[in-house]
This record gives structure tokens, C-alpha cells and sequence, in this order.
């Protein structure tokens, strides 16, 4: 029995040709780039310093350079995206090749990138599970827009013992669309929809996760560690690797649970808003969850970007835990 692509499933949630070139071109150059990097990814026994440090002063790995070329590689031979920009190198340029663009008739649809090639730098040397972070901005640029508008996609590429794929679509006039896929190595063209719908439950859920990131800042705040607390007393099941694209997804297939990266005086916003919290919130949204910045409780989705730079904190997952986050840590 033959089943239909995850491209014409996309396609047909999104029936508008407004969309064409990001649904039959974008997705598929970025679901090949995944494919690639978890196949490089298998193959490279050794992970070590790169020698080099990105532009916010961490140091890269080997993996790091690799994953970011890869993506880099692939979007320039993309006519419909024409700016792109990451957390390794954080200035938005022209994605293409000015030879290779100079040669194709310029679409109409155009497309910025930002994207973490490879979260989860350390933890990937004792091979935990890793992933790659991407947000598809219609336009471009993604400096101040309104990201819940302008973010029209995004993608979460999950490298563990399979490579797989959570892809989130959100346009004006058609329903969200979040789905899971199976990635080989035959690229996009060997995908497999594993998951049609992600979908977060309602509430009340049979089991119930949580993922504390930073739990040490729970020794210097009060509400942090009352939190803590709460979910042990409970009884909610810990599911935490120190990886957020794993952590997030692990919520996404279980169909519950929260992650939470909070704020403190003694801990600030590290998570790029950019290149990891606006893909991510737009995919928890997509798939019935809420993604907020537990600074203020506002949503990740709420404020346009000033500056590549800035960082944020965040509480995202199943939305009746997110409102209990958000009245524990802010009243």
C-alpha cells in the first residue's frame, strides 16, 4: 500500500501556492541537510575542539564546524532562501552564491534561516542524543518582525540511535501543522511520516514529565526549588539529558510534559532567542502547548527581535503546566 510524501501531507494542509517554494524546496533542502549530518554524525568517532569559538565566546567542536557547513552547503544552492544567519556566526548574510543566483530567475517567495546547527555540544562526546534547531522566516530578514507571524516553519533535526525530524508549519488561512518523521540516509526522499499529528494531551495525563534545566539555581531561589519540589511530592516522572532539543521532543512523543530554563539573580537568560526559543516556541505551539519567558511570562512569540544576540529564559510544554510555572515563579 502506497502512502502519500510528507510533502504532499504538508501540501495538502496548505493547499496556498503562496507557499510552494517552502514546502517543495526550503523543507526538503533542510530535511537533506539532517539526513546528512546524522549520517556525518555516525561517522565521526572522534569528537574535539575545533580550535575556533563562535561568536558568543563558546568553543567549538569538530562537530560543531561540520553540522554548521553542511547547512550552510545546502541553503546557498536554495533559490528561495536568500538570507541566513546562526548561532556559530550570528550576522545575516546572503545565503547564496552570487555565481549560482546570478543564474536561476529569482523567485517570488523569499525565505531567511536562522538555525543552531548542533545543540548539545556537551553532551554529544559520551553520544547522547543531539540535535539541530531551525527557524524559517518569511522575508529577509528576521530583525524586527513579528515572529509569530513572520516565522512561517520550523525544524527540529534529532540525532540519537535513529535521526529523526519534528517539522512545525504555520501560515495564515490554513491550520498548524506538526509532524514527526523518519529520516535515512536517502535524504528527504526517504522520509517517513511517523507521526502525522504531534499533539500535545490535555489535561488530565496518566504519567507526567518535567525537565529542570539548571537545577542548581534551585539552591539560590526559593520559588525555583518550591517548584522542584512540587514535582518530586507529586510524583512526576524526570526526564532530563541536558540537551534541549531531546528534552523538548521527548515531551512532543509522549504527548506530555515541561521544560523549564529559568531566570534567577544568580543565573541569567542563555538561550538564544533567535536560533533556539522561536523555533521551538513556534513547534510546542503548533503542537498544542504553550512556550513562555519566565522573566516576565510573556510569550516567546510575543516580541519582535532587536538584536541576533539577545538571549531569553523558557518554560515551554503542555499549557495547563506552563500556567502552573508561570503562577509559581511570577506571584
Amino acid at each position: 500500500m502506497s502512502h502519500p510524501s510528507w510533502t504532499d501531507h504538508l501540501k495538502s494542509a496548505v493547499p496556498s501556492q503562496e507557499y510552494q517554494g517552502l514546502i517543495e524546496s526550503v523543507l526538503p533542502t533542510l530535511i537533506e541537510c539532517i539526513s546528512d549530518i546524522g549520517t556525518a554524525l555516525r561517522n565521526s568517532h572522534h569528537v574535539s575542539q575545533a580550535g575556533s569559538a563562535n561568536a558568543f565566546g563558546d568553543d567549538q567542536l569538530n562537530v560543531d564546524v561540520l553540522a554548521e557547513n553542511s547547512i550552510r552547503s545546502a541553503i546557498s544552492r536554495c533559490p528561495f532562501v536568500v538570507t541566513a544567519s546562526s548561532e556559530e556566526d550570528p550576522t545575516e548574510r546572503d545565503a547564496q552564491k552570487r555565481e549560482e543566483a546570478q543564474a536561476v530567475d529569482t523567485p517570488t517567495e523569499h525565505y531567511t534561516i536562522a538555525f543552531d546547527p548542533l545543540d548539545g555540544s556537551s553532551i554529544i562526546a559520551p553520544n547522547w542524543t543531539v540535535g539541530a534547531i531551525i527557524g524559517v522566516w518569511q522575508g529577509k530578514t528576521a530583525l524586527n518582525q513579528p515572529p509569530a507571524l513572520k516565522q512561517v516553519a520550523a525544524v527540529l533535526g534529532v540525532y540519537g540511535p535513529r535521526t529523526t525530524a519534528i517539522v512545525a508549519l504555520r501560515v495564515p488561512g490554513s491550520e498548524p501543522v506538526c509532524i514527526e518523521l523518519g529520516v535515512g540516509d536517502n535524504g528527504a526522499t526517504g522520509c517517513e511520516i511517523i507521526r502525522p499529528v504531534v499533539r500535545l494531551a490535555e489535561a488530565p495525563s496518566k504519567t507526567r514529565y518535567f525537565a529542570p534545566a539548571n537545577l542548581r539555581a534551585a539552591a539560590d531561589d526559593e520559588k525555583y526549588m518550591s517548584l522542584i519540589s512540587h514535582y518530586i511530592q507529586n510524583k512526576y516522572t524526570l526526564r532530563y539529558s541536558g540537551g534541549l532539543v531531546p528534552d523538548v521532543v521527548h515531551a512532543l512523543v509522549k504527548g506530555h510534559g515541561i521544560y523549564i530554563s529559568p531566570v534567577t539573580a544568580a543565573s541569567k537568560a542563555k538561550l538564544r532567542r533567535l536560533y533556539e526559543l522561536f523555533p521551538l516556541a513556534l513547534i510546542i505551539e503548533c503542537a498544542g502547548g504553550k512556550a513562555i519567558d519566565p522573566a516576565d511570562g510573556t510569550s516567546i512569540l510575543g516580541k519582535p527581535l532587536g538584536d541576533l544576540n539577545e538571549t531569553a529564559g523558557l518554560v515551554c510544554g503542555t499549557q495547563d503546566e506552563v500556567d502552573f510555572v508561570k503562577k509559581t515563579l511570577l506571584d
